[in-house]
């Protein structure tokens, strides 16, 4: 097997520095990498049907919530991972776009509740199959085994890290 870009990095390292393991870049170095290989040829679907960064993201958690497909922005900030503010500037672009409207809480007058729209649901039934296919497509190169061996281990290293620190809401 050749070795890849990150490799030859790991072997620049041991040279100049064999005092240092440089091998741990050997999986974060990779996975940096695969991320962005991933991320670009996960979004073009998304921009296709006019979709900004994290607008998917969000119709799917709603959609994932199950009928009636209504979230607090708090609850869709925890699900999605990403600030208050951010899921604001979301929800303004789907409510003009039609995919979701925003109603006032009844528990809480003072809060705001986001709810999937018929055509927020259709436009992210039709895009999540697109997007499993793709998905599907980006891991052919393992066999169901593998996968799954790959799934596990990323689980594993995702459970032994401590927590990001969570700022977003501070």
């Amino acid at each position: 097997m050749q070795p890849d870009a990150i490799a030859a990095i790991v072997d620049q390292w041991q040279r100049e520095r064999p005092d240092l393991d440089a091998t741990p870049m050997l999986v974060v170095g990779r996975l940096f990498r695969l991320t962005a290989t991933l991320d670009q040829r996960l979004r073009p679907p998304f921009a296709d049907a006019g979709l900004g960064s994290g607008d998917f993201d969000l119709l799917a958690a709603l959609r994932r919530a199950g009928e009636p497909y209504t979230l607090s922005a708090g609850e869709l900030s925890r699900t999605t991972v990403v600030t208050t503010g951010a899921i604001t500037k979301r929800v303004d672009r789907l409510v003009a776009r039609g995919l979701v409207a925003r109603t006032v809480d009844e528990a809480d007058s003072r809060g705001r509740l986001i709810t999937l729209t018929p055509a927020g649901a259709a436009l992210t039934d039709e895009l999540i199959a697109v997007h499993l296919d793709n998905q599907r497509r980006l891991l052919a190169g393992l066999d169901d085994e593998e996968a799954a061996h790959l799934a596990d281990l990323l689980r594993r290293l995702t459970a032994a890290l401590p927590p990001p620190d969570d700022t977003r809401n501070a």
